[in-house]
């Protein structure tokens, strides 16, 4: 079997011991081990050529070991031309290589520590937040019990855009801290003549679906942050821009499906739209009450009453029930009707 040069083999190393033991072995007896013949192991006898004498182990065991360290002090001597040749090309890609150090991917367990990385992430964030809030009772991401963090986000230029069901769409709605000694950075916005008492909200969009996935926050679309665990204790924080950017894609797929609920620049009626039967009814709807329970409580009949929903509807531009029931709210009719 072929083997290196400097290895000597199984039969090798049995006709060496012969040849030390005898003084001489047979050259036809060496044909199947050259290796001795390669290893200087045996050498031809100067006064028979028909044999072979043994090369002393004391002497041979030397040679061989010189013989070793000279190829590796050649190996080592072609490593490193080769690796002075290739650094020119090592500084020109160095800009190029990707960070492996940081991973794509990290798993955070805990409300606070998940609470932790999205304070974080906001802080560092300037241009927008992508958001789907569950329906139930997991705990929401963003810091809505901070409003100062939110006018922090606004004051930066950020808008946010928020994805909710239907039925909890008025909860996911964030408000904005105000300045000064009434509102401070930790406190509620002072409130403007004729706001009764509504703190401003913050600037932002929202818009419903029935059926969303879990929660979902994705800040200026560098890092996101989406649920491991059906309980919401565990998420993962996403800085893969791959990753990232695909979830972005699907968030403005389901935004463009999505029932518009607010837009801070929806401009709200005047009072002289609004007569009182319909302040009434405004009232009656934002108390969840049916057309046909509005109807009998104002002694009217329901077709009227649908005739006037539609007009409000149509003034504070609505486009479904519940966002309507939202916007009667903002526009201060309740309170006006007190």
């Amino acid at each position: 079997m072929p083997h290196e040069p400097v290895d000597v083999c199984e039969a090798g190393r049995v006709l060496y011991l012969r040849a030390l033991q005898e003084r001489r072995v047979p050259a036809k007896a060496a044909a199947a081990t050259p290796c001795l013949i390669d290893t200087g192991l045996l050498h031809p006898d100067p006064d028979d050529a028909t044999w072979l004498r043994p090369t002393a182990a004391a002497v041979a065991l030397p040679r061989l070991l010189e013989d070793i360290e000279g190829r590796v002090a050649r190996q080592r001597g072609r490593a490193t031309r080769l690796a002075a040749s290739f650094e020119p090309f090592l500084r020109l890609g160095a800009d190029r290589t990707p960070d492996l150090s940081a991973s794509p991917v990290t798993v955070l367990k805990g409300v606070p520590r998940i609470r932790l990385a999205v304070r974080q992430a906001m802080a560092g964030a300037s241009e927008e937040i992508l958001g789907i809030q569950p329906g139930d009772a997991r705990p929401r991401l963003l810091p809505y019990n901070e409003p100062w963090r939110l006018t922090e986000f606004a004051e930066r230029g950020g808008h946010l855009r928020t994805l909710s069901p239907p039925e909890t769409a008025h909860e996911v709605l964030p408000r904005l801290a105000g300045p000064g000694p009434h509102g401070g950075p930790h406190g509620t916005a002072p409130h403007s003549p004729g706001s009764a008492g509504r703190p401003r909200a913050l600037g932002c969009e929202v818009r419903t679906l029935d059926e969303l996935p879990p929660c979902l926050l994705v800040f200026d679309r560098d890092v996101a942050f989406i649920p491991a665990t059906e309980d919401g204790s565990v998420a993962f924080e996403l800085r893969s821009s791959a990753l990232v950017s695909y979830l972005s894609t699907a968030f403005d797929i389901l935004w463009r499906l999505a029932t518009p609920l607010y837009r801070e620049d929806t401009p709200a009626p005047s009072a002289q739209e609004i007569s009182d039967l319909q302040r009434a009814i405004a009232h009656l709807l934002t108390e969840g009450h049916t057309d046909t329970e509005i109807a009998r409580h104002l002694d009217m009949n329901v077709r009227t009453v649908r005739l006037h929903v539609a007009r409000l509807a149509a003034l504070l531009g609505s486009r479904s029930r519940t966002q309507l029931g939202y916007l009667i709210g903002r526009s201060g009719l309740v309170e006006a009707h007190a």
